[in-house]
């Protein structure tokens, strides 16, 4: 496969900063080498450049960076749409921001091709505030109710052309939901898997399933993956760390069945923050992650030490 890696240096969604060195780290921790280890055709486009901040203003005051992640949304999707024509992307965020465009510049190629966008959301958040619920003013917790087309967020973010259908979401791994959130998704198909159903029904009946839905419907499949879906334990480096994440082998399990489902076509990792990590031991951990997706097997796997 052509993989192409895609740096995204945004940090503006969040309110820790250090999210802009996560692709640097997973630079340095060998991400590329471990794809073409794997015989994967890898092109590294580098970081796409910070864009020009607009004036933006809205009646919740408490938004953050508004301006900002607006015109990143907007040179992401078209990042996203390009470079999914001819390879696999694979986006190094950068908070998880980013999913506002890079999913819906992928929807974009779904549709040019025509066949349905379905997105993995592995996170312990749901992100389906919209500007308006918003208590924190952080829009990393708005990307997924800007791509499934919730109201709101016009003429603040850009005009969505293909929303993703709510009924073509899966989150698994959440553990933390506001209120608000909560509320909303009650109104939508969006399938919510909690940690509590990952310990009831184990992780792979409940991957499965949404897997055979992507294959039955000819789907293309993104996979979005937060920092914060790991236990803290084993994944330190985010800003939003939630006790009760998915283990080692829950997380290589996951990335196990995507590689043999054959579905996925597009990649986020997102939420890495070198600044709090351990010796570069969640980077790492992510590029292992990345490459147990793209093929590499327990018999593959050089032992670590941490020590």
């Amino acid at each position: 496969m052509h993989c192409k890696l895609i740096g995204i240096p945004l940090q503006n969604g969040a309110s820790q900063k250090g999210c802009e060195m996560g692709p640097s780290a997973l630079r340095v921790a060998g991400l590329a080498e471990a794809l073409r280890d794997l015989g994967h055709e890898v092109t590294d486009l580098g970081n796409i450049a910070p864009p020009e901040p607009l004036e933006l203003s809205h009646p919740n005051g408490i938004l953050r960076h508004l301006g900002e992640v607006s015109e990143w949304t907007r040179v992401v999707c078209e990042a996203a749409h390009r470079e999914s024509a001819d390879g696999m992307p694979i986006f190094l965020g950068g908070d998880h921001a980013i999913a506002a465009g890079t999913v819906t510049g992928i929807a974009r190629r779904a549709a040019d091709l025509g066949r349905p966008l379905f997105v993995l959301w592995l996170d312990a958040h749901s992100d389906f505030h919209t500007l308006e619920t918003t208590q924190s003013g952080n829009l990393h917790g708005t990307p997924v109710a800007y791509f499934t087309g919730r109201s709101g967020f016009r003429p603040h973010f850009p005009e969505l052309t293909v929303p993703v259908d709510p009924a073509n979401v899966c989150m698994i791994g959440i553990r933390s939901v506001d209120a608000a959130e909560r509320a909303a998704l009650r109104e939508t198909a969006i399938v919510v898997h909690d940690m509590r159903k990952v310990d009831e029904h184990g992780i792979k009946s409940l991957l499965q399933d949404f897997l055979d839905r992507v294959e039955a419907a000819g789907g293309l499949l993104h996979v979005s993956f937060d920092v914060d879906f790991l236990d803290p334990a084993i994944g330190p480096a985010v800003g939003t760390t939630v006790p009760g994440g998915a283990t080692f082998r829950e997380a290589h399990l996951v990335m196990e069945l995507l590689h043999d489902s054959g579905l996925v076509t597009s990649l986020d990792l997102v939420e890495l923050n070198p600044f709090l990590d351990e010796r570069g031991r969640t980077a790492t951990m992510l590029v292992d992650l990345t490459a147990s997706l793209m093929g590499r097997t327990v018999l593959d796997r050089p032992t670590r030490s941490y020590t």
